[in-house]
């Protein structure tokens, strides 16, 4: 069900009745004129307890698949970073093998150029004191280049150590995301499990008195936000990037919602519009909670199609607006990405992706 059935739960009294008469127990014969409220009461209340049950558990269900979704960046993050600095290292390895050959071959001819004769002695014995004075500066140019070797030497031996500290460092970060990653898919998996496991209790007539209930309040909702002049009369136009990102969704239309999916055959709802703008040339934040973080924040009026809105006060749904009060969403397990009312679930606020105020951050 969508973020609006926690609210019906204090109005699903008379609809509920109505719907789901065909699941209450039949009355008798002669029923009495006036009769005792208590069966009808009882039916009113399961019906709003299933409503607010099965709000709460797709909601917790979305904030764990969110949780997963922001591990995975960063586990992601940290592979390539780890790839990187075993790279480097790897570099590092190799010039220090070079320097220590290097050193190894000036310290050799250090030692068989070296006498006992002082080069000033040498200068005043040679017969040629020109040829003496360049054998000096060559002598003085290995010297140097010995020093210099040694002193690379040094620095790469230190920048290897620290690499190796560095990438170990690393791998530990890698091996402690990878562990935390599985404690959240578990998560995800045991919220819904326990979605399926209350779908599963109730009846055909219930499920679908759930639908009429949940699509009646929507458009209700949708009604009433439309009529608030939270957007603008008219749309307003959409940039050319935008509009790629809308066919790319448009062309996502009736695949399947699963949680973690980026595409291209499956989506959750922040893979589809972190995909759909990656298509359209500007890469944005993976999970919705950080769409909203750190994509420049547009006032509702001044939304234009390709915005993204974000839902419920801890940002855990995102659609893609397409104007005319509409979005394209992947809403929740179970269920296709499709087009839908701007307020099929309470709105935090939009984004817009082409900012660049807060995404370079």
């Amino acid at each position: 069900m969508s973020g609006r059935l926690l609210r019906l739960a204090s109005t699903a009294a008379v609809s509920a009745a109505t719907v789901l008469a065909s699941v209450s127990v039949p009355a008798p014969a002669m029923a009495a004129p006036d009769p005792a409220p208590a069966p009808r009461e009882h039916s009113e209340r399961s019906t709003a307890a299933l409503l607010t049950d099965l709000q709460r558990l797709y909601r917790k269900t979305e904030q764990a698949t969110e949780t997963y979704n922001a591990t995975a960046e960063k586990l992601k993050k940290q592979r390539t970073e780890v790839s990187r600095l075993d790279a480097a290292l790897a570099r590092a390895r190799a010039s220090l093998h070079d320097s220590r050959g290097a050193a190894g071959r000036l310290a050799r001819q250090q030692y068989q150029n070296t006498t006992d004769i002082s080069p000033y002695v040498r200068l005043l014995l040679a017969r040629d004191p020109q040829h003496a004075l360049d054998q000096g500066h060559v002598i003085g140019l290995l010297a140097r280049e010995r020093a210099e070797a040694v002193g690379r030497l040094t620095g790469t031996e230190r920048k290897a150590d620290e690499l190796a500290h560095r990438a170990r460092k690393a791998l530990d970060t890698q091996l402690a995301l990878a562990k935390r990653q599985k404690r959240d898919r578990d998560a995800v998996q045991k919220r819904l499990r326990k979605v399926e496991e209350l779908l599963a209790s109730l009846t055909a007539a219930q499920l679908k008195a759930l639908a009429e209930f949940e699509k009646t309040d929507i458009a209700k909702a949708q009604r009433a936000f439309m009529a608030s002049g939270a957007l603008a009369k008219d749309d307003h136009k959409p940039s050319s990037r935008a509009n790629r990102a809308i066919r790319y969704a448009r062309k996502q239309l009736g695949k399947p919602y699963k949680w973690g999916a980026e595409g291209p055959k499956s989506y959750d709802c922040s893979g589809l519009t972190s995909e759909a703008w990656a298509h359209a040339g500007t890469p944005i934040p993976r999970t919705s909670q950080e769409q909203w973080a750190r994509l420049d924040r547009i006032p509702l009026p001044k939304l234009r199609p390709g915005d993204l809105v974000v839902y419920f006060p801890d940002a855990t749904h995102v659609a893609l607006y397409i104007g005319k009060g509409k979005v394209i969403q992947a809403p929740r397990p179970g269920e296709k990405i499709k087009v839908s009312p701007i307020a099929s679930n309470p709105v935090l606020g939009a984004v817009r992706p082409e900012a660049r105020g807060k995404a370079g951050r």
